[in-house]
Parts: structure tokens; C-alpha cells; sequence
């Protein structure tokens, strides 16, 4: 029997855990299926079973929710006549004989976490499922064992706060899943039409200004997708989050779901307290932010809440047409009214019409407060934001973030969604050293303006859909930019190799697109720049500046930007307000014309 205290890691998730429950009416964050087979979020009267896809015993339904077949995508196919969750054996064989996933089998892979990167790289990206973003020392250990056996020796933080390993050959799939189920963790249905990685803010628990730690939420919402088949096989990937109010956001209104809690003073219609905000359809890469349904809910009932969209998801979704199968397109289809209404049908509780103005104001917002070290709402700790150019972490570099976490913190690891690491729990006393042990692994915790913000997705050096090598292209703009320039405020620079936008550039200051060009009748990388995007209170879409500039002009042009910048905007204005208040014509002849 194991006599030992919590660590400070154990009692602060527990104290937050509790903190939650009595915030929300000491009701457990779950959610349930009643007999009647409406969803609830009082566990104890759910006695209804988890529901599964539509079965058909024909080899070729004649329809799937309304679809005929004949006009189904083809993954709709894909999925029909193979559940992915469907192919342990095969997947056991194939790694056996060290064969690669092929054809169909390919998709179905990434219901597993694994995707063949062929032939851009060689061997399968991993991409592990870690609820709110968070990891402990141990699970980290995991990983790196993982990256050092059967990976690259290396792993990504993505855009998503959780973690990538590449370079994974077939013999090593099955031995790398069953280590992460030893460690705890998990990568199904992190890829393919599934929810992916549940985010909540990395401050969660120890941020001063939240109104809620938001952990024990997103770990409920992660167990019970895992735990029910009806919400794997979606008509199209899906990303939901919870942002607790604290000071820094983890861009929510980008997601399919965002929750957002708000507190609603005395002298309302509804009784004073804390409640959940919610939006939808965020999908920043095709133009859309989520918008608010105009409602608030109790925070116990979000898990509940989320799988009641995701059921009228299932049911409603396009499963025809890829490029509309998004929920944004689910909700313009049905209208915002009938969607809502669709969605209180599925649920056991009553949902109030509220509006916006009910709720005090969010406090202020610091955009790079996951950088440095900062006072935690815990006496005498802090938490230290640790600046990784583009998320890269070599073997060494993990398993000593892990050693700096036990040593010095609570023990766990915390990941943004701006590719970088944070650790908490350190006393005042151990700030210096634990400083000095993360500059020996050649990580900052004083970075400049220009890499604090910088973001950038896999590029083609992983992806088969990226046009550019994004991360050596931000590694270039850092070390220009750090060579050239020093810049008064950070700034949020954000590379994407293709319009799926995985790294949301549209909502960055500086925001590039990767392309191909021509020059002197070769092919080569080039970018389209955009500027003014932001999510938030800072909400909006990048507008155009350039087209087509090549790679190697990339890091000039934006040093120009940014000395135009400096030179041009008014006192204490931030870059992103020029970027709006100045059109693009006129910042861009502004910069063409600069001598430098």
C-alpha cells in the first residue's frame, strides 16, 4: 500500500477538481445517458447505454443518416466498410511483417494516431491525446522512450497542446501503443474524423485571475469520447475547449466548441454565479470564428452540453462533401435557431436564453503570459513559460524538462497551443536554478519579441499537404530577426504550409501561407503574408498584404514590416492596431519604400 503524501502536482489537481465541484453545484463534470435516452449531466441517472453508428447488415447501405450512398465522401466509404476501431489484428500483423499501411487502410490508421507521412517522410507521425494539455514528469519519460526507441529522436509540440512523434517504422506501432497505454496515455482518435486533443488553458489551477479551473472538465470530456463509440467517425474532425477566464486565452473562438466561463453578478434573472458561455463553429482556416448560441449553462453541465452538439453533429453533418462537413456548415444548413433547438432536445435540462451583457467583463488578457516566470495563486510559486523555437524537443531536452518539473515543480508539464512548454509549482527560491537548468538545455525563459509568438505547423518535411519546410522558414525569422532588430512589444508570428490552416496564421499580427512559385522557371517556396489577425477580445481575420514572395525575401520583408512599424505608429500602439488602422496598400508602398 503506498503511504506516501500527494505531491503538489496531486494536491493542486485536486484542489481544482473541488474548487470546480462546489463552483458548479458539487455535481461531478460527467455526462450520462438516460433510459429514455436523452443526455444528462447527473450520472447517477443515466441507466442508458453509450450508442454506436447506425448498424446494416448489407455490405452497401442504401443510406447513411440520410445521405444515400452513392453520394457519400469517399472516407464515409472508407468507414462503412471497415470500422477503424474495428483493426486491432491487422494492425498487430502488419507490424509484425514491418509493412506500411496502404490505400484505404491509410485513413484508417489515423483513427489510431498514426499517420503514414510517406513520402515526405519515412515512417508514421504519433500524436498523442493529453486532456487540458497536460502531462506528468513520468508520461513524459514515456515519450521520450518512445522517440528514442521507435521515433526520430525528437517530438513536435503542436498547435493543439499535446505532442507529436515522427518517424515511426510499422514494426515499432504496436510496442509504441502499448507504452503509451502502460504510461497512461492515449493517441485514439487524435487523427481522422474524430474530436481531437481537448484544450483548456495551461494555467489552469494556478492562474490568479481565473474564475475556474477548467482541468477536471476537459478530462471528463476526453474520457467520455474515448469511452463512446457513437462519437468516433464523425462527418469531419472536430476540436472543443475550455477557457477557465483567466489571463491568458488558448484562442477557443477558433473551435468547433469553445465554453467559456463568465461570472453573473447579483440582481440578474438568473442567480449570481459562475456559468458557461458557449460558441460554435470556429474554423478560422475557412473564414469562420465561433459565435455565441446566446445561452448560459451550468459548468457541470458542458460535458453533457458537448455531446448533445456532437449527437445533432452525427446526425446532421455533411457526409457528402468534405470541404462542407465542418459543424459551421452544419449550423448554416440547419439555421442557428433550429440548431439549438435540435440540440435541447437531446438534453435532460433546461438551457436559459441569456445574453452577453448579463456577465462581468473578463479581466485583462496577457498575450505572452505563457512565457516567463509568473506568480502563481499559490503562495510563494510561480510557473515558468519555457520558449522552444517552433516546438521542436530533441531526447535530451525531454527528459531533462522532466527532471527540472520533479525537481523543482509540481511535476507536471503543461502544453500551449503556441508550441511551448510550461511548468509549475517552483518556489521563489528555485527560480535562478531552475533558470539556469533550462538555458543548459538551450531553452529561454527571457525570449525576444520576435520567437515569443512564433508559431508554425509541420511543413513539408512531415506533411504531404504542406507546399513549405514552415519550421526552418520561422527558424530563419528568428534568427534574422533577433540579428536585426529589437522590437518594444511581442509579436505573433504564425507559419502555415497549406489552406487547411493548422497553425491558424489568419489569426496571428503576421500571419504566412505557404505556396510554390516560380523563379527563373524553377519551382521554389515562396509565401503570402497577411497582417491584423486575432482571436478574442482582439478578434478578426488577417488582411492581405503580399503574394508570392519567396522564401529567402521572407525574413527581410518582415524586418522592413516591422521598422515601418516602429517608425509609423502612434504612442504605445500596438502592432496589430497599425496593422488594422493602416490599410494594406498603404503599409505595404510604406515598406517598398523604405531604405534600410
Amino acid at each position: 500500500m503506498n503511504n506516501q503524501p500527494f505531491n503538489e502536482d496531486q494536491k493542486q489537481y485536486l484542489q481544482g477538481y473541488f474548487a470546480g465541484l462546489q463552483q458548479s453545484g458539487d455535481a461531478p463534470p460527467f455526462a450520462g445517458v438516460t433510459a429514455a435516452g436523452a443526455l444528462t449531466a447527473r450520472p447517477a441517472e443515466a441507466s442508458g447505454g453509450n450508442l454506436a453508428a447506425p448498424a446494416s447488415d448489407a455490405a452497401e447501405p442504401s443510406e447513411l443518416y440520410g445521405t444515400p450512398y452513392k453520394n457519400l465522401s469517399k472516407e464515409e466509404k472508407i468507414k462503412l466498410a471497415e470500422n477503424p476501431l474495428d483493426m486491432w489484428n491487422r494492425m498487430v500483423a502488419m507490424a509484425e511483417k514491418d509493412e506500411f499501411a496502404e490505400g484505404e487502410d491509410i485513413f484508417r490508421f489515423k483513427f489510431h494516431g498514426l499517420f503514414n507521412c510517406k513520402p515526405n517522410q519515412d515512417g508514421y507521425m504519433l500524436r498523442c491525446r493529453m486532456p487540458g494539455c497536460c502531462i506528468t514528469a513520468a508520461q513524459m519519460d514515456t515519450l521520450a522512450d518512445i522517440a528514442e526507441t521507435h521515433g526520430g529522436g525528437y517530438a513536435h509540440v503542436t498547435t493543439r497542446g499535446n505532442i507529436q512523434i515522427r518517424e515511426i517504422q510499422p514494426r515499432g506501432t504496436i510496442p509504441t501503443l502499448l507504452s503509451l497505454a502502460d504510461a497512461g496515455l492515449t493517441s485514439k482518435g487524435s487523427g481522422g474524423d474524430n474530436i481531437r486533443n481537448i484544450t483548456c488553458s495551461p494555467l489552469s489551477g494556478v492562474d490568479p485571475r481565473e474564475l475556474m479551473d477548467c482541468r477536471p472538465f476537459a478530462r471528463a470530456m476526453h474520457h467520455y469520447i474515448l469511452n463512446t463509440r457513437e462519437f468516433y467517425g464523425l462527418p469531419r474532425k472536430f476540436n472543443i475547449a475550455f477557457d477557465g477566464g483567466g489571463q491568458i486565452t488558448i484562442m477557443a473562438d477558433t473551435n468547433d466548441i469553445g465554453f467559456f466561463i463568465v461570472e453573473v453578478p447579483e440582481g440578474q434573472d438568473l442567480p449570481a454565479g459562475l456559468y458557461a458561455r458557449v460558441e460554435v463553429g470556429g474554423v478560422a482556416g475557412h473564414g469562420h470564428f465561433a459565435k455565441d448560441l446566446g445561452i448560459l449553462i451550468r459548468p457541470e453541465q458542458m460535458v453533457a452540453f458537448a455531446a448533445a452538439i456532437l449527437r445533432v453533429f452525427v446526425r446532421e453533418g455533411n457526409r457528402a462533401n468534405r470541404k462542407r462537413a465542418r459543424l459551421v456548415y452544419c449550423v448554416e444548413a440547419m439555421s442557428h435557431a433550429a440548431f439549438l433547438e435540435a440540440v435541447k432536445n437531446e438534453i435532460d435540462f433546461d438551457v436559459p436564453d441569456a445574453s452577453a451583457a448579463l456577465t462581468l467583463p473578463r479581466g485583462p488578457i496577457d498575450r505572452f503570459g505563457h512565457i516567463g516566470f509568473h506568480p502563481q495563486k499559490q503562495e510563494d510559486q510561480h510557473y515558468v513559460g519555457v520558449a522552444m523555437l517552433v516546438g521542436r524537443m530533441s531526447i535530451p531536452q525531454m527528459r531533462a524538462v522532466a527532471d527540472i518539473a520533479r525537481k523543482y515543480g509540481s511535476g507536471d508539464l503543461r502544453f500551449t497551443v503556441w508550441q511551448n512548454v510550461i511548468l509549475t509549482g517552483i518556489k521563489t527560491e528555485d527560480k535562478a536554478a531552475v533558470q539556469a537548468a533550462l538555458e543548459a538545455i538551450e531553452y529561454r525563459v527571457e525570449t525576444s519579441c520576435a520567437t515569443a509568438g512564433l508559431t508554425a505547423c509541420t511543413g513539408n518535411t512531415g506533411c504531404k499537404l504542406s507546399q513549405t519546410d514552415t519550421k526552418e522558414t520561422a527558424a530563419e525569422i528568428a534568427r534574422h530577426l533577433d540579428a536585426a532588430l529589437k522590437l518594444r512589444d511581442p509579436l505573433n508570428i504564425v507559419l502555415t504550409g497549406c489552406p487547411n490552416a493548422c497553425a491558424q496564421h489568419v489569426c496571428a499580427d503576421i500571419g504566412l501561407l505557404g505556396i510554390k512559385t516560380k523563379r527563373d522557371g524553377e519551382s521554389i517556396e515562396a509565401y503570402n503574408i497577411s497582417v491584423g489577425g486575432g482571436v478574442g477580445a482582439e478578434q478578426g481575420l488577417a488582411r492581405d498584404f503580399a503574394k508570392a514572395v519567396p522564401r529567402d525575401e521572407v525574413p527581410p520583408l518582415i524586418e522592413r514590416m516591422l521598422r515601418v512599424y516602429g517608425r509609423e505608429a502612434q504612442e504605445d500602439e500596438s502592432f496589430l492596431a497599425y496593422a488594422r488602422r493602416v490599410e494594406p496598400d498603404i503599409f505595404r508602398n510604406l515598406v517598398e519604400a523604405l531604405e534600410v
